[in-house]
């Protein structure tokens, strides 16, 4: 039997823009992609939490360290600049990765650049950067 499980997570980054006439797919920073180990072209779930959409689409690279993440085509009518989104993939794992298995979650600053990577049991609650959250 396999399972779907969270692979990576880019928590609480910020919507640089949103483009209509652009083929599809999410724009993210080249260096969040490496630091979650999001592949250009993976299937990614994007939650808005500004607004409550979500959406699956496809991961592109933007420049690194550009701090960009861009929703594209139609994708784009479900935020806005300036929204906090969370960007998700997951996996599917048999029981003997299921042992071993551990999701990268990467928490960004408000330019979206990496400030801490967390891996599997580290991820319990820290009330330092829930406290730090963008709303």
């Amino acid at each position: 039997m396999q399972r779907t499980l969270l692979l990576a997570k880019i928590h609480n980054c910020t919507l640089t823009d949103a483009n209509l006439e652009y083929l599809g797919s999410i724009s993210i920073d080249r260096a969040l992609l490496d630091a979650a180990g999001i592949l250009a072209y993976e299937q990614v779930q994007v939650v808005n939490k500004t607004n409550g959409n979500r959406l699956m689409t496809y991961a592109i690279e933007a420049p690194a360290h550009s701090g960009i993440i861009e929703l594209n085509g139609a994708a784009a009518r479900l935020g806005m600049k300036g929204d906090a989104l969370i960007i998700m993939t997951y996996g599917q794992l048999n029981e003997q990765e299921l042992e071993t298995h551990a999701p990268t979650v990467v928490f960004v600053d408000g330019g979206n650049r990496p400030i801490e990577i967390r891996h599997g049991n580290e991820l319990q609650f820290d009330p330092v950067l829930a406290s730090t959250e963008k709303l």
